[in-house]
């Protein structure tokens, strides 16, 4: 069963250190079966509740997975080839619409900002056991946050969106719990939900967000954890709806025990309202990051919930990183009060290529989504083929398979890159790249 490796231990801690040690070393491999508790109990010499005790803490620990009768198993690994891999490297002479970025002519100078930073800092030096977060900056991005209704609660720093969801994830769930997850959804959180343990659930969705049907199926089947985006959904543009928002806080107000995580992914380049869901359930959290607006690297994201969660969240974060630099935070807080984005102009820059885009695709009679945001979404027969013959025209796009569990295939095209004048060739690259394709839900 374990080929020539021998578990060894007398106490529960020794027992599943055993076999840690075999699985980081590769001795025990994803998928191989563990020994029935009491048949090690036997071999070993001791309790069978203290084998059972270790099989706990390798559970627990997402070492091992049990499944009835069926036994215990080493967890297969996360994927070692993360989703963000998948990709197509545009060569010379062709245009790349694949990476996500947003434009760069749209992202403010930063200069003056860090130097603001700067200054302050030489009045005010950041050092050891200060407070985590910048008063003045917890001032503005909870300002900000009420005007857009999102429910009192205290604010920390991240080192991005996908930072703040993996903390408030290990905050409160356990390697084997289910997370409900859009489907397409986000390539970096589709890899983030199983390397962390956990267990992702596809939920479908429409240009008004998750479908209120698929997220009571996903809470009824066990899901502990529910993550949405409220606005510009990668990869479909989706936003939530007034409508929408109403249906599924109905649905979350049966499920008050799970986990919310809203992912504001279009704060300040989106013009559309937010709908919250946050305060239906006892735990939530919601995470807007600098990036998409401000610049990628600056790596700041506010993050606020219900006073537990965010409690948890700073205390792991005191053990680790501790806090994320005041200096970037400083820098952000000069960026919000001297308006360096025009929260209405990146949005109806965005907005007229990727409606451009939409309308000329519809023209050809090929389907396409992108309700807001930088992205638009457009279902294919062959995701393969019309990668390739896209590339072949010198235009570089997304693989859908990027964003996908169980949806049908599709490409993403992100228009930062694009003029108005290039909206035209790329909608006939894309038609003769595919050809017309029937109406359908990408759900």
């Amino acid at each position: 069963m374990l080929g020539e490796y021998r578990i060894a231990g007398r106490r529960a801690s020794e027992i599943a250190a055993s076999v840690e040690r075999a699985v980081g070393a590769g001795e025990l491999e994803p998928g191989q079966l563990l020994p029935p508790m009491r048949e090690l109990a036997t071999e070993l010499g001791v309790n069978p509740n203290t084998v059972a005790s270790a099989y706990r803490t390798l559970r627990d620990r997402g070492v091992i997975e049990t499944s009835g009768r069926k036994g215990s198993r080493v967890r297969p690994r996360p994927a070692s080839t993360a989703r963000g891999t998948i990709r197509v490297e545009a060569p010379p002479g062709v245009r790349d619409l694949g990476q996500g970025n947003p434009d760069p002519a749209l992202l403010p100078p930063l200069h003056d900002a860090l130097a603001a930073a700067a200054r302050r800092n030489a009045e005010e030096p950041g050092l050891y056991g200060q407070a985590p977060v910048d008063a003045e900056f917890a001032r503005l991005a909870r300002a900000g946050m009420d005007d857009d209704g999102v429910p009192d609660g205290p604010v920390a720093v991240t080192s991005g969106s996908l930072d703040a969801i993996e903390r408030v994830l290990a905050a409160h769930l356990k390697p084997g719990d289910a997370v409900a997850v859009e489907d397409p959804g986000w390539g970096s959180l589709l890899d983030l939900v199983p390397a962390l343990g956990l267990k992702p659930v596809p939920v479908a969705l429409d240009d008004d967000g998750p479908l209120a049907s698929e997220v009571e199926k996903a809470l009824t089947a066990g899901a502990r954890a529910l993550i949405v985006t409220g606005r510009a959904q990668n990869p479909t543009g989706a936003v939530v709806s007034e409508a929408r928002a109403r249906e599924l806080r109905a649905v979350l107000a049966r499920f008050p025990h799970i986990l919310l995580i809203e992912d504001d992914h279009g704060h300040a380049i989106v013009d559309l309202p937010l709908h919250p869901l946050g305060g239906v359930t006892d735990s939530w959290a919601l995470v807007r990051s600098t990036a998409k607006a401000y610049g990628p690297d600056l790596r700041v994201a506010v993050l606020t919930g219900d006073a537990v969660t965010v409690d948890r969240v700073m205390g792991r974060q005191r053990l680790g990183p501790g806090w994320v630099s005041r200096l970037l935070q400083r820098a952000v807080v000069h960026l919000w009060a001297s308006d360096a984005v025009d929260p209405r102009a990146v949005a109806r820059s965005y907005g007229e290529r990727r409606d451009a885009l939409v309308r000329a695709l519809a023209e050809r009679g090929i389907e396409a989504h992108g309700r807001s945001g930088m992205n638009v979404w457009v279902p294919v027969p062959d995701e393969t083929g019309a990668v390739a013959r896209l590339l072949h025209a010198g235009w570089a796009v997304a693989p859908g398979a990027r964003f996908r569990m169980a949806a049908p295939p599709a490409v993403r095209i992100t228009v930062s890159d694009l003029a108005m004048d290039d909206i035209g060739p790329v909608a006939d690259a894309v038609a003769s790249a595919t050809g017309p394709a029937p109406a359908r839900s990408y759900g």
